[in-house]
């Protein structure tokens, strides 16, 4: 059990990491453009799907981080509620900020560009 604790922790600290990386990422990106004098809507619309992007892979990380310690620590009712919830929660975000991302629902086609 020990072992399956410590796997499902290294994967939430994989998301936290990856969250942190990849709003340090968007962020630098963002100040470069606006340094280098890039239309500011342009540079504020990469820097929001960057930081989206990054939010949403780890929610990813900490939603299988949280399974992986309930369904193989204490696969209790009340701690497979206390999951379902949270899974529910986070998968609600991730779909808004795909949502938002995209502009469209994710079971729709993206929109073609070009000729």
């Amino acid at each position: 059990m020990a072992v399956i604790e410590t796997v499902g922790r290294a994967i939430d600290m994989a998301g936290v990491a990856v969250i942190v990386v990849g709003a340090s990422v968007a962020t630098v990106l963002f100040v470069r453009s606006f340094l280098l004098r890039h239309p500011t809507e342009d540079a504020y619309r990469q820097y929001r799907r960057g930081m989206g992007r990054a939010i949403l892979l780890g929610l990813e990380f900490l939603v299988a981080g949280d399974i992986i310690r309930t369904v193989a620590i204490s696969p209790t009712f009340q701690s497979v509620g206390v999951l379902a919830v949270i899974v529910v929660v986070r998968t609600f975000l991730s779909l808004s900020l795909q949502v938002e991302l995209e502009r469209r629902w994710p079971w729709q086609a993206p929109a073609k560009s070009g000729p």
